[in-house]
């Protein structure tokens, strides 16, 4: 590999930092940007050395240098997750011989450090927030016109038909069973997908989404403690964006047109 692929290998353990930033903050409106990382204990800023991504909590040994209270395993969780995402990419692209496979690489690392952030936010709180599916529908617009420009109408159209649909389907569950079903995250997360790999996949990645949903409610209920819990215990509301999230990500990298049609 040549030092231009390894880019992003290099640069996945620092989006793991700021998809982590991302996680715990944006749900609850606190700057992103702009405020300093500190100690939630303590409350005492963090210098330079003490943000390098794996390596200072390795050194630090996953503790905070001021008040020794336990920083915990979630940080170095999301980055370790964001370098897998960058090493699937790269293998999923192969090899690298001009622009084109450059943008589908990064495509590729910035589609699923994206979806990472997102799929952990929903996990949490049960909201795909707009200053991140928002976003990830133009950048689908222009990955696409960077890679394959005769497509950019069909994954126009998929943002749409994407959107549409699950708008539709949320309508017809409230009318029909009294409540909300599907978010509107969950509809621009579709919207988002057809945004990256148009709308002939999107029943793809419904059926994967639910696929993989029901399998995280399986392992629920194989793996929840049996006295302590009555046999309908599963939560009022499930989140769908991880399941719809890991789907797009791999037709994106691995299905029947992972950049595009025409």
């Amino acid at each position: 590999m040549d030092e231009m692929t390894l880019l992003p290998l290099l640069a996945a353990p620092f989006m793991g930092s700021f998809a982590g930033v991302l996680i715990t903050r944006l749900p609850h409106g606190r700057p992103v940007i702009y405020a300093r990382s500190a100690c939630d204990n303590c409350g005492s800023g963090l210098s330079a050395h003490e943000l390098l991504p794996l390596f200072s909590y390795a050194c630090q040994r996953g503790r905070c240098r001021t008040c020794r209270a336990p920083i915990g395993f979630f940080h170095p969780a999301v980055e370790l997750a964001a370098i897998t995402v960058a090493a699937i990419a790269l293998v999923a692209t192969g090899a690298l011989s001009g622009a084109s496979d450059m943008a589908r690489l990064w495509g590729g690392c910035v589609l699923g450090w994206a979806l990472l952030a997102l799929g952990w936010i929903d996990l949490r709180t049960l909201r795909l927030p707009d200053a991140l599916t928002l976003p990830l529908v133009l950048a689908g617009l222009v990955e696409c016109d960077l890679i394959n420009p005769a497509a950019l109408g069909n994954h126009a159209i998929g943002a749409g038909i994407g959107y549409a649909a699950f708008r539709l389907i949320a309508g017809a569950y409230r009318y029909i069973r009294g409540r909300e079903g599907l978010g509107q995250g969950d509809a621009k997360l579709l919207a988002a997908a057809g945004a990256w790999i148009g709308y002939e996949q999107l029943p793809l990645v419904i059926a994967g989404g639910s696929i993989v949903t029901l399998l995280a409610i399986g392992i629920m209920q194989m793996t929840r403690p049996v006295t302590h819990m009555p046999d309908d215990a599963l939560p009022a509301r499930i989140p769908f964006g991880p399941g719809l999230a890991l789907a797009l990500w791999v037709l994106f990298l691995f299905g029947p047109a992972p950049w595009g049609t025409s």
